[in-house]
């Protein structure tokens, strides 16, 4: 692709604009690990929210959705659409129990919420499972696709791209802390819509697609792989129930409160925890996960499936994709390439707007990334294992230095991979089974450290020795799910319990509401009444059904317009403004308590 002297300048104005504010934060991120890790726990709902959704929205994304759309139709998407039911559930259950437990890291929570070398242990594990291993994964696909991206629309070797935007990435993280990483996210997240709007804008007016009719009449016609129907958003259950169990009934009944995913953990976690607990209150976290979750599921996706769905016009098979990019690596070749090579048709300017938007958006998910995974390291298994007694500008020079360490592992792990599916597939796989354990943890006492070190050996080994067996995908995550949840039950009842004095003081703290502490409360020699803070199980579990109804009548309302369903848009659009104002109204109940500001 041939970029004109217009489309340089915008693209540099774009990343200009974007990074050039995070350098005034440098002197206030070196003061101690809570303003670089943390920022100092003062963000608003606002720019907490908004950063959650620029890190969420990486230059794997769009690629993703287009893999899943041209393998399995818009339908296909529910793998991910199921985790409105885990995002929505942290808003009302779990946000504010994160703020009051007041710890810098989601992993220091370990040592307040169990006792003993159990607890110290799970922490210094995941920290280096989850901020080393589980991270340069997660990073790693991130900049495949930032690779196969580059590969299509310059042509750049993989160690090319890798060197670009490491040394971006790298500098601005180390150099600003959390704080550059929430403006940088901020200013991205417009330019990152922006530039998706205007290629699924141009996509659709390809002469092979004929606009947004064409594509609707054309694809209504077509049948995708095992006799899928392209646009439908519900699988067919009557002709394809093998799919209908893969893509639906497995994600809607079972992996949404099952499996750990970053961006999407059930109870919150990684980076979600990380924004909830730099926010400067209870509210302010709520509200953050809040807003995240509908801009995740309801502003973003359709402009990423209209380009896919056009993708399969435009080149139907993977060989048309081949020929169009002769010099294309064969190995880089898969169907989550098809969305960038649909920005061929971009016209002059937008091409500028579209690399600055990809760029944003690598960047966006790298940033957040390196910080989290560094505050995981330094805090979390350097300073409390290795280092206790240093100064907090030690810290953050370490925290400076497991950053860069943090891009070179990841970047190494790239040339392992195929497709950001695979890695998607990988991360769902492993971490299937520990997804009720850390629903469970906050309400029930009997949940002890050593159950988090059985559910994570347990559902790794099984999740490697299942990936030799010949069963499907959803049979091998049902049986991990199943194994590992026994497997932790397990340890709940049978390992050595939490100490009674960490659990009357972690009670004292966070006040988990429900039934699931009362011997602790008893024990504490507290009431209800004194621990309540504000907390309503009744009044959450309706905020947690209307905002659920809420996103998906939304998501789906936009998606019968663009296929010209009045009838259903109708129907849908009385749904959300129902439900809508009961979110609303169950939203205002929750702030207008003095307890959860």
């Amino acid at each position: 692709m041939h970029l004109t002297a217009l489309d340089w300048i915008i693209a540099l104005a774009a990343v200009a604009v974007c990074f050039v504010p995070a350098l005034f934060f440098s002197k206030r991120s070196a003061q101690n690990t809570s303003e670089f890790f943390a920022s100092g726990r003062s963000v608003p709902w606002w720019l907490a929210g908004l950063s959650m959704v620029a890190t969420t929205f990486s230059s794997d994304t769009p690629n993703l959705v287009t893999d899943i759309v041209r393998r399995q139709g818009v339908a296909g998407n529910w793998v991910w659409w199921a985790f409105v039911l885990t995002g929505v559930a942290t808003v009302f259950f779990y946000a504010r129990l994160w703020r009051r437990s007041d710890v810098l890291t989601d992993l220091e929570f370990y040592e307040i919420r169990y006792s003993g070398k159990a607890a110290a242990t799970v922490r210094g594990f995941r920290a280096i499972y989850l901020g080393l291993l589980f991270n340069c994964l997660i990073m790693a696909t991130v900049n495949l696709a930032a690779c196969k991206i580059a590969a299509i629309l310059f042509g750049l070797e993989r160690w090319q791209t890798l060197a670009f935007v490491g040394l971006l990435n790298v500098a601005f993280a180390a150099h600003s802390g959390l704080w550059g990483v929430l403006v940088i996210d901020m200013i991205q997240f417009f330019i990152k819509m922006t530039a998706v709007v205007a290629a699924a804008y141009f996509a659709l007016k390809h002469p092979l697609v004929g606009g947004l009719d064409g594509l609707i009449s054309k694809l209504s016609t077509m049948k995708g792989p095992n006799g899928i129907n392209y646009l439908d958003v519900l699988p067919d259950f009557t002709n394809n129930w093998d799919t209908a169990v893969a893509v639906f009934i497995i994600p809607i009944a079972v992996q949404w409160w099952s499996v750990w995913y970053p961006g999407a953990e059930p109870g919150g976690g990684s980076y979600i925890a990380q924004r909830m607990l730099a926010s400067k209150s209870e509210k302010d976290a709520l509200g953050a996960v809040l807003f995240f979750n509908v801009a995740h599921y309801v502003l973003r996706p359709w402009p990423w499936i209209l380009v896919a769905l056009a993708s399969i016009l435009v080149y139907p098979q993977l060989s048309d994709i081949q020929a169009a990019f002769p010099n294309l690596d064969p190995k880089l070749l898969g169907h989550d390439i098809a969305y960038p090579a649909m920005l061929k048709f971009l016209p002059v300017g937008f091409v500028g707007l579209m690399v600055g938007g990809l760029v944003a958006a690598n960047s966006s998910t790298i940033l957040t990334h390196l910080n989290w995974g560094a505050s995981y390291l330094v805090h979390d298994f350097y300073r409390r294992f290795i280092k206790p007694d240093g100064e907090e500008k030690h810290y953050v020079l370490m925290g400076r230095l497991a950053t860069v360490m943090l891009f070179f592992l990841s970047s190494a792990l790239v040339f392992f991979l195929d497709s950001a599916k695979d890695a998607f597939d990988i991360i769902l796989q492993v971490g299937a089974g520990t997804g009720l354990l850390y629903l469970v943890r906050w309400f029930w006492w009997r949940i002890n450290a050593w159950c988090e070190v059985v559910a994570m050996i347990s559902s790794f080994f099984i999740a490697v020795f299942l990936q030799t067996t010949s069963y499907s995908g959803s049979t091998k995550l049902l049986i991990t799910i199943a194994t590992t949840t026994v497997c932790w039950l397990l340890a709940a009842f049978f390992a050595p319990q939490t100490d009674k004095q960490t659990l009357i003081d972690f009670y004292r703290k966070v006040s988990p509401p429900g039934p699931g502490w009362a011997p602790v409360r008893a024990a504490a020699g507290m009431t209800k009444t004194e621990t309540a803070k504000g907390d309503s199980m009744p009044l959450a579990l309706v905020g947690w059904v209307a905002g659920c109804t809420t996103i998906w009548s939304a998501l789906f309302t936009v998606g019968n317009f663009l296929y010209g369903r009045t009838s259903a848009v109708w129907l849908l659009l009385v749904v959300f403004l129902l439900s809508g104002a009961v979110l609303i109204a169950v939203i205002n109940k929750l702030w207008a308590n003095p307890k959860t500001a």
